[in-house]
């Protein structure tokens, strides 16, 4: 028989987090946590001023509701991905990526907090922000060291010993890969549906990437990560009755990181991401290219806006963007689909 898990763990989260919209929306805008639109934005992004924001709470719920009836449903069928989490390597790299995770929403939180609360619009301080986020960061990596990790496997390349040597300079690079890919997932949350459309792309994903490695925990952590955000999008999709905030962006940003690094090729991500990559590529080029020469690349970054800018709608930069995505997560599956 066909096991079920990840099946159950996505109908779950889409089915939690899809009806906490309609007890969490009513609850932030009594308690008045609505979005402030800052004027360097597109001016029509104006309409969207007071749209309650910090509801990426609804996609943590029922993420993490979901991976505990899976786990459930698991243990009573003898299902493999109970049986997985006896390992106790395989049980650490799980719980680590989730906790990861949630603290990196935290520091979301933390932000939106500031900014909605304290009425301060710029939240947290850049340098604030970075130390916190790079000491989750170190701290996931400890314990992944500490766990066993001791190889990470690169297309065409193989198994490489990350516990001497050149291997060395692995913990310092996913260092700044973690730190990195979580802030490209925040910029990419600028429009109504577009980060939770393509992070939705990236999760399924990676559940074909954990299926082809038959590591069943992180194919259920994938599909209750696609059912999360596609109960999101009820809700976020244009035009959104609410927002992911901090709180819901570096959640999934905490979260395709968790289950990139937990299939042992985080380089996927390199291809799987690459919507994340271009937009904050976009954004430091313009703001590297306005510091020396006053003008700017792009009519405004990062790039969504840009296109926003050049007249496309809210729904083809999402339409464009998610295709973009398929195309870079159908490359970065190329080599386990012909085991490279």
């Amino acid at each position: 028989m066909k096991d079920l898990t990840p099946v159950i763990a996505a109908a779950v989260a889409f089915a939690v987090t899809a009806a906490l919209g309609y007890i969490v929306i009513p609850y932030l805008k009594r308690l008045k946590f609505g979005q402030t639109i800052l004027d360097i934005g597109p001016k029509w992004h104006k309409d969207k001023q007071g749209t309650p924001t910090m509801g990426g709470i609804m996609m943590i719920v029922g993420l993490l509701l979901s991976v505990g009836i899976a786990f459930a449903y698991s243990a009573a069928s003898d299902g493999r991905f109970a049986s997985e989490m006896t390992d106790s390597y395989r049980l650490a790299v799980f719980l680590s990526g989730i906790a990861m995770a949630l603290c990196m929403a935290a520091i979301g939180f933390m932000d939106d907090y500031i900014k909605v609360v304290k009425k301060r619009n710029l939240g947290l301080t850049a340098r604030q922000k970075t130390f916190l986020q790079l000491l989750v960061s170190a701290a996931y990596l400890a314990t992944l060291c500490i766990s066993g990790m001791k190889t990470t496997t690169i297309p065409f390349i193989g198994d490489i010993d990350i516990t001497g040597g050149w291997g060395l300079l692995f913990w310092p690079v996913a260092l700044m890969f973690i730190y990195g890919f979580t802030n490209a997932v925040n910029l990419t949350d600028g429009i109504d549906g577009l980060a939770s459309t393509v992070t939705l792309v990236v999760a399924c994903s990676f559940m074909l990437a954990s299926g082809f490695l038959n590591n069943m925990g992180i194919n259920v952590l994938s599909a209750a990560l696609a059912g999360a955000c596609v109960g999101f999008i009820v809700w976020n999709a244009k035009p959104a009755k609410v927002f992911m905030g901090d709180t819901g962006s570096m959640f999934l940003g905490g979260m395709v990181v968790a289950v990139s690094f937990g299939t042992g090729r985080p380089v996927l991500l390199i291809f799987a991401g690459i919507t994340y990559f271009l937009e904050a590529l976009s954004d430091i080029i313009q703001v590297a290219y306005y510091k020396r020469t006053k003008k700017r690349i792009f009519k405004m970054a990062p790039l969504h806006h840009h296109f926003e800018m050049c007249g496309w709608s809210e729904e083809k930069i999402v339409l464009v963007f998610s295709l973009v995505t398929a195309a870079g997560c159908f490359i970065s599956l190329l080599p386990l689909i012909f085991n490279w």
